[in-house]
């Protein structure tokens, strides 16, 4: 319907108490809150602080007692382990439930934290909400970080139980969990009184008597009701990815959660209940927590667990094999994993294998989209392609092109407009709003909507000095970008890879999105390193495609001068180089920041996040031929 996106978004704007009291309900609460909004100690916003719920419930029981219990719920299918399988909502109500029992009869009650460690199966997702049916507080932590990394976070929470498996399948490696997880208790200062560890075929797990669970021994307990629980109580809390040192663990609410994700389920994404959703992501992100679990089942959709990768797992046709054969109606996943659909297969001849007549929207988000990824997904699947973007803390959408509200023109390179709710604006470094065009700091105005991180945890004022101290009365999200002058948001970088060179402020995103519109490039990064004359230098690294034949010094000097016609001589930009891979995050994001160390012989270690080290020793050596230190 026209207009209805700016309807919605003026309502959240000037009335967010009346917008968010309607969304409000949708979802059932044992007691309805009376009072919306509670703004009287900003930073720390409370929704619906007088209502009680449960998002295990809104999950799973009211659509079973609705008659929606026949409804697939879950699906999981594992390339990795040739394994599928699925469970309806009234199948997947009897799993949970009855694993909830087994972690009440472990001494497990609401307010106590249990970390997660699992990778891409059923249990994982069971766990969760099984957690969430009692009122525990779980911490998802991804499958197969390093034992430090994994301690802290013990430490952090306070974790009185560890759920986790023996072991995790990637395409041609095994990863064992159990040694990680031993490791990491005995380094932990607080010790978790038990573990329930589920154990896989692939490799079997030694249990240590008297603290851990076989999880088949435990899982078919006596089942239990869900736990009436405050809307501000936490739901989950969930360490930001790459943390290094002290953890940020970002809390979210119960209550704001569960309005929040079903809201954006319909109005975002246009999913309706019975629809089938796949968000390939990993329930240790983000996305696995709020797209992956929450919010289709709050939503009453069906929902894809996926274990493995979108190329190798056998072939790049995956995730249009999956696609055709489950009806996928909407598929969220990130730019990164459709580069390398298009690394390997860029003729997208794949694509033609499979029946994807019911597939009608695709959403990216996790980094920038560039425009040429972008019309390379709009040219080979004739859908909709909507780039979106947000974070972890704010935990579901804060730019995107409402679907459900109406479709508005794509701009590439843009994510869109705010999303209702997120009240997004340009700030100069003094706090002023800057005029549109200018790049500047993005910022979102108080309040953050429902389902946004309420603190972090056990380190309230760390909260405030981190994300709304420089600004007060705004969110600061650490990327810079700009708002035309049609409300389109292009988010250009994170404020660190903003550069200075020679006192202008140029963005290395922009000059990521012109070597990536190069035919013969894959994939890109841009970042800014030390210069004696000019201050900073932007220093350009290239994949190359499948297949491309021709030198990479050619390929190297022709997108030198792409940069230079298309952003112009100021961003000096004479430093490019191709390396076969990027260094990224598990989930997919490029390691700028530990490529800047590298670059300028600064102090680094190689981040738990990171998908395969031995990258780093490449982008070391080309680093060195350019000129720069190894350290």
């Amino acid at each position: 319907m026209a207009g209805e996106y700016k309807r919605c978004f003026d309502t959240a704007r000037e009335n967010p108490q009346r917008f968010w009291g309607e969304a409000a309900r949708d979802v059932h609460w044992y007691k309805p809150p009376q009072t919306i909004l509670d703004d009287s100690q900003e930073p720390f916003i409370k929704w619906f602080p007088d209502g009680t719920t449960n998002a295990c419930y809104n999950a799973l029981d009211r659509h079973v007692e609705s008659g929606r219990g026949d409804q697939t719920a879950l699906i999981y299918d594992s390339p990795v382990t040739g394994t599928k399988a699925s469970f309806t909502y009234a199948e997947l109500l009897i799993r949970v439930a009855e694993f909830a029992g087994a972690l009440a009869g472990q001494g497990i009650a609401a307010g106590d934290r249990v970390i997660i460690y699992m990778p891409m199966v059923p249990e994982a997702a069971i766990a969760m909400l099984a957690c969430a049916r009692i009122g525990a507080v779980h911490s998802v932590v991804f499958g197969g970080f390093a034992a430090n990394e994994l301690a802290v976070r013990i430490d952090d929470v306070q974790a009185k139980m560890v759920l986790s498996a023996s072991c995790g399948i990637e395409p041609g490696r095994l990863v064992e969990y159990k040694p990680l997880l031993d490791e990491a208790i005995e380094l932990a200062a607080h010790k978790p009184e038990a573990c329930i560890i589920l154990q896989r075929e692939q490799a079997l797990a030694e249990l240590i008597p008297g603290r851990d669970l076989d999880w088949r021994a435990v899982e078919k307990a006596e089942p239990v009701p869900c736990v009436e629980l405050a809307s501000t109580d936490p739901l989950y809390v969930l360490y930001t990815s790459g943390t290094t040192g002290q953890p940020k663990g970002v809390v979210r609410d119960i209550g704001g959660s569960i309005v929040s994700l079903q809201w954006s389920m319909q109005k975002v994404y246009n999913v309706a209940p019975g629809d089938v959703f796949w968000a390939a992501s990993d329930v240790g992100w983000v996305v696995g927590h709020s797209y992956i679990v929450y919010g289709p089942l709050f939503n009453g959709s069906t929902s894809i667990m996926f274990e493995g990768k979108p190329v190798g797992t056998p072939d790049p046709g995956t995730y249009w094999r999956i696609i055709s054969e489950y009806g996928v109606k909407v598929f969220f996943t990130a730019p990164t994993a459709f580069r390398a659909i298009k690394k390997e297969d860029p003729e997208g001849k794949y694509i033609g294998k499979y029946d994807l007549s019911g597939f009608e929207t695709l959403f990216l988000a996790g980094e920038r989209c560039d425009p040429d990824t972008l019309a390379w997904a709009v040219d080979k699947l004739e859908i909709p392609v909507i780039d979106h973007w947000w974070q972890t803390e704010l935990g579901w959408p804060a730019c995107a092109n409402c679907l459900g509200l109406e479709l508005l023109p794509v701009v590439p390179g843009s994510p869109t407009k705010p999303v209702p709710g997120f009240d997004i604006r340009v700030l100069s470094e003094s706090g002023e709003e800057i005029a549109p065009g200018e790049i500047g700091v993005l910022a979102i105005k108080q309040p953050l909507p429902p389902g946004s991180f309420t603190t972090l945890w056990g380190n309230d004022e760390r909260f405030v000095t981190s994300y709304f101290k420089n600004f007060p009365g705004y969110y600061e999200t650490g990327d810079a970008g700009y708002i035309d002058e049609n409300g389109y948001v292009y988010v250009m970088a994170r404020t660190d890879d903003v550069i200075n060179v020679a006192g202008h402020r140029l963005s290395t995103g922009a000059m990521e999105e012109v070597l990536a519109s190069h035919p013969d490039v894959a994939e890109c990064a841009v970042i800014g390193v030390t210069d004696a004359m000019k201050g900073q230098l932007p220093l350009g690294l290239i994949v190359l495609n499948d297949g491309v034949s021709r030198p990479a010094k050619d390929i190297c000097r022709e997108a030198i001068q792409l940069v230079r016609e298309k952003i112009g001589p100021v961003a000096a930009f004479r430093l490019c180089d191709a390396v076969l891979r990027l260094p990224k995050t598990r989930s997919g994001k490029i390691l700028r920041a530990t490529m800047r160390s590298i670059a300028d012989g600064e102090d680094w270690k190689t981040p738990a996040t990171i998908d395969d080290p031995a990258i780093l020793g490449e982008i070391s050596d080309v680093l060195h031929g350019l000129g720069y230190p190894v350290v």
